[in-house]
């Protein structure tokens, strides 16, 4: 059966300082997370056959360059897939400004459509550019050419999306953060979409927090 794996980038120095970046084009990943893209491509030769894409933002791209550098694959860059953007909150680091973007995160978690950071984006405005390019993505090679598809995107977002798509309970997908490379995969079948594996969580509580924006 043909996956989605909605890979989270490498680690840049913004997820280091704990940093809210979103704004295009973004931070470029540190030696770590170019090593962890490397590694990401080591642990998962079965991808090498599948397709490879990723967002627009300079992390993303680094991180599938290096695990097409694995895999010796090509890419594909796909828009609307970037993080979702935090507005007047952007390159805070702050207590107050993490606090602001937890509340804003958990009502989405909780179907708040409308809800957004000032000047930032809200949880539709997510929906309607991201799911599309999920939908063609699958469409095209899930469907079309039974083969798995790797999109490198950003950690909110991932959750976000992997939350709607399959209906997991909201406190689950709040609570397991994504590491830098940690991975989100998606089974669709007839229409529907189901979690097969959520970073390295089998159930509830086995996630672990890493930055606000895993």
């Amino acid at each position: 059966m043909a996956r989605l794996h909605l890979v989270r980038h490498g680690e840049t120095t913004s997820n280091v300082m704990k940093i809210l970046d979103t704004a295009l084009p973004g931070a470029s990943l540190t030696d770590f997370g170019a090593r962890q893209g490397v590694r990401f491509g080591l642990d998962h030769p079965e991808g090498s056959g599948a397709v490879l894409a990723h967002s627009v933002a300079n992390r993303a791209r680094q991180t599938a360059d290096m695990i097409a550098s694995a895999w010796g694959s090509d890419m594909v860059t796909v828009d609307g897939v970037h993080e979702i953007q935090v507005g007047d909150y952007e390159g805070r680091s702050d207590r107050e400004a993490h606090e602001v973007f937890h509340d804003v995160v958990t009502r989405w978690h909780h179907g708040e459509l409308d809800a957004s950071l000032p000047g930032g984006e809200s949880l539709e405005a997510l929906h309607t550019r991201y799911l599309p390019t999920v939908d063609d993505l699958t469409s095209k090679y899930i469907v079309g050419e039974g083969r798995d598809v790797y999109l490198v995107s950003h950690g909110a977002a991932i959750r976000l999306i992997a939350a709607h798509l399959s209906g997991i309970d909201p406190e689950f997908a709040m609570a397991n953060y994504l590491s830098n490379t940690g991975s989100v995969e998606l089974d669709y079948t007839d229409g529907v979409w189901t979690v097969h594996r959520w970073g390295t969580a089998d159930l509830p509580g086995h996630g672990a927090v890493v930055d606000p924006m895993g």
